[in-house]
Formats: structure tokens, C-alpha cells, sequence
């Protein structure tokens, strides 16, 4: 049971967050890449006080996850303009298809 609550909550939280962006990027107020840079910059900002809170989280510079943060916004910038081109069906189409390939 919590396992199924947790995927709940988890797919709620994504359906949230693709209503949240599109209503965002709706009115034409900001454009994709502005708005994915807002939304990169307050994610880190919002976990830099785990790397504090965890030993060895500050341990230095590291070019390990350089191809994962490059990955990371990718994805985002994707994401962002794929809610100005595409409607919601066809986009939780295409982003489950591509999450069931990749897992």
C-alpha cells in the first residue's frame, strides 16, 4: 500500500508541475529558455542546503556530473518549449512512451 500511495503522489506531483509550467508559459509573459533558467537556478538553490547538511557534500569542485547536469537541461529546455508546441495528450504520450523505453 505505501509503495502505491508513494507512486501516486509521485505521478500527481508530475501531472502538477506540467499544469503548473504550461499555465506559466501561457500567457506569453517569458519565453522557454528564460523560464527553464528560473527554474534550474531556484532547484539548486532549493537543494544547496542538502550538499551543506551532508558530510562530504562540499567536498569540491567535480566535473563527474558535467554530462549529467548537460543532460539535465537538455531535458528541461525540451520540456519547456514542447509546452508551447505540443497539447497536453500528446505530450503525456510522448514523455510515458519515452520513460517506459528508458526504464
Amino acid at each position: 500500500m505505501k509503495t502505491a500511495s508513494l507512486t501516486l503522489l509521485a505521478m500527481l506531483a508530475f501531472a502538477a508541475n506540467s499544469i503548473l509550467c504550461r499555465l506559466a508559459l501561457a500567457g506569453g509573459e517569458i519565453d522557454a529558455v528564460s523560464f527553464t533558467q528560473i527554474r534550474l537556478l531556484s532547484g539548486a538553490l532549493a537543494l544547496s542546503p542538502v550538499l551543506i547538511l551532508v558530510p562530504g557534500g562540499l567536498a569540491g569542485p567535480s566535473f563527474r556530473g558535467l554530462g549529467s547536469a548537460l543532460a539535465l537541461v537538455v531535458d528541461a529546455i525540451g520540456f519547456s518549449l514542447s509546452y508551447l508546441a505540443l497539447d497536453a495528450g500528446a505530450g503525456a504520450l510522448i514523455l510515458f512512451g519515452t520513460v517506459q523505453i528508458t526504464m
